[in-house]
């Protein structure tokens, strides 16, 4: 069984990145920084969405299914740097060769790994395979749009038609998911600002479980999966998650539907 990494990042303005690109000094407070780009972004494109190479990464979240388990995690802790959270994260790509799935991962999340390492040295050599180490990965690898290795459900189910995009939050309500718990990605600067980093790692946790069960629908749809074993792997995360059983997940757990 190759085993399944559905991942998600949460992100804030790199202050540091912009006093440099600004020439903005130590004394201008990280708030005005912030509200400096933002403002400066919305008058070039109408929305303070950050070009992606100005995003921090500050937690990486991530829901894996192997051979004996189901297991969900969080990088990125109080005092851990970005280089090394992004480090973590293509080291246990290097070391297990997982499938990665996504939801908007090649539109956001791994382009911004990609400037986030490159910036901090990072080294990412089974990643970048592209089949001159492994001829597997000529035909399978994690860069293509249209490989399996990198799911990207949302560019996926849409059929690569940007029109047809659809927010993950909605899509997972309507089978029955939670889908987003506690805050919507634009609120994750503020909160990571009163130092509420433990609520932005919940937030994002929740996402990439609400990811993995689309998966696992997405694999039932396609006959990967078949029904006795689609609801197997569905118990599988309920059992999971109540192991842990951390408030986020007692609302997550209560939130999710049974099967319609």
């Amino acid at each position: 069984m190759i085993p399944v990494l559905a991942f998600d990042i949460e992100t804030v303005p790199d202050i540091d990145g912009l006093r440099l690109l600004h020439g903005l000094g130590s004394d201008v407070p990280d708030a005005q920084v912030a509200n400096m780009a933002f403002q400066r972004r919305r008058q070039q494109t109408g929305s303070d969405f950050l070009p992606l190479h100005l995003h921090r990464v500050v937690v990486i979240s991530c829901a894996l299914r192997d051979r004996d388990s189901f297991r969900v995690w969080s990088l990125g802790g109080a005092g851990e740097s970005e280089a090394e959270l992004v480090r973590r994260f293509f080291d246990g790509i290097d070391k297990y060769t997982p499938q990665l799935v996504s939801w908007n991962g090649g539109g956001f999340d791994l382009p911004v790994l990609h400037y986030r390492g490159l910036i901090h040295g990072i080294q990412a050599a089974r990643y970048w395979d592209l089949g001159d180490d492994d001829r597997d990965f000529k035909w399978n690898n994690y860069i293509s749009r249209y490989h399996t290795r990198h799911l990207d459900l949302m560019d996926l189910l849409a059929l690569y038609q940007p029109r047809a995009n659809v927010a993950l939050d909605e899509l997972a309500q309507l089978m029955g998911l939670p889908g987003k718990l506690g805050m919507e990605g634009g609120a994750v600067w503020d909160a990571y600002r009163r130092g509420e980093l433990e609520a932005v790692r919940c937030y994002c946790e929740a996402d990439v479980v609400n990811t993995y069960l689309v998966f696992l629908r997405f694999q039932l749809m396609r006959g990967v999966l078949n029904r006795e074993q689609y609801r197997a792997e569905c118990a599988l995360v309920r059992a999971t998650l109540e192991r842990i059983g951390e408030p986020h997940w007692a609302e997550f757990l209560q939130r999710w539907k049974p099967e319609r």
